[in-house]
């Protein structure tokens, strides 16, 4: 299971985002039935020199292939939609590198894209969350204070 990365720091400084992958790579390996031994994170879509989340998906997938892997499905269930960027890092250069060090079968798996069920998800997901927003007018400082107590209570840094 690829996420997208984050660079290291945003984590240091308390960004829960890497707890957050994990915690859904395990729901997710829980409804397919998954051992702890069927799957594993990683990280992709790294850039520049500061460190970033790690395993990067990338080097996993060729020392996997030189260790004898010979075949991997790779799904990103931080992507509701394929996007151009992992479709070339993930399905295609992250493909040749695991063929390349040995590796025999490399299935990306699709996102969910504008499946039927997912958009109808979608919509119940964003009428359930924007319900009770004002949306045409500003809110009020007692609504901004409450909105960033929850943001905290959620997560979110000072």
């Amino acid at each position: 299971m690829s996420f997208h990365g984050l660079p290291q720091r945003s984590v240091d400084r308390g960004d829960p985002y890497q707890k957050q992958c994990f915690a859904s790579a395990n729901l997710l390996a829980e409804k397919l039935e998954l051992s702890k031994d069927q799957f594993m994170v990683t990280f992709q879509s790294r850039f520049g020199a500061a460190k970033w989340l790690q395993p990067y998906t990338e080097p996993t997938l060729e020392r996997l292939a030189g260790e004898g892997l010979r075949s991997v499905d790779v799904v990103c269930p931080g992507f509701v939609s394929d996007c151009l960027e992992t479709l070339e890092e993930i399905a295609m250069e992250c493909r040749h590198a695991f063929v390349a060090a040995g590796g025999e079968r490399f299935h990306y798996i699709d996102c969910l894209n504008e499946r039927t069920d997912w958009i109808a998800a979608l919509q119940a997901i964003c009428l359930r969350e924007l319900s009770g927003w004002p949306l045409d007018e500003p809110l009020s400082a007692t609504a901004q204070e409450a909105t960033r107590l929850r943001a905290l209570e959620l997560g979110a840094s000072a």
